[in-house]
């Protein structure tokens, strides 16, 4: 058995135990985010799959779900370091920059996901790591990679967020005031 088969009594939830539901049944968690990027402005980028939905995959930033009243600086710190391997003091991250709301199918379910997303700036590309995956994490996510602008600009590939170029190179050199609501 993966721990994508279906659930039984007694066996944990796929999507973990940060997940709530909705009144409606759709699947919801808050999220921290970390636009990792590098001295040459390229941004760091994880690929995801959905077992449930062959052929689907996509792009996205670093992060995931918060823990229960955990900080999202503290959780986007702490994603960092268990899907990269790079360690990054929470004090470090800048932001948040950016807020969202997601609706998406996951593992057959409908999720929403609130999500705060912070910048961690690296002089150079970082050694990475995955070996803090988690089984789901192994079992979903098939690559991380740096993207350079102009690649991320033109690629066919789905990313999230939505615009995530633009959204980039939008970002001053130091963040003030409230995050931006993206969608």
């Amino acid at each position: 058995m993966t721990p994508l088969d279906e659930q039984g009594p007694g066996v944990p939830d796929p999507l973990g135990p940060e997940w709530g539901t909705a009144p409606d049944g759709t699947r919801t968690r808050s999220a921290a985010r970390v636009v990792v990027l590098d001295g040459a402005g390229r941004v760091l980028l994880v690929r995801g799959t959905d077992p449930t939905a062959p052929g689907a995959a996509w792009w996205f930033t670093v992060g995931g779900g918060r823990d229960a009243a955990e900080p999202a600086r503290r959780a986007a710190a702490r994603e960092l370091r268990e899907e990269t391997g790079i360690v990054a003091d929470p004090a470090e991250l800048v932001g948040p920059v950016w807020v969202r709301t997601a609706d998406f199918p996951y593992l057959g379910q409908r999720c929403r996901q609130h999500e705060e997303f912070f910048v961690h700036r690296l002089p150079a590309p970082a050694q990475l790591s995955r070996e803090r995956w988690t089984a789901l994490e192994v079992a979903t996510l098939t690559d991380v990679r740096w993207w350079h602008a102009a690649e991320l600009a033109r690629t066919t590939d789905t990313v999230y967020p939505a615009g995530l170029a633009q959204l980039v190179a939008g970002l001053p050199a130091t963040w003030q005031g409230p995050p931006l609501r993206i969608a």
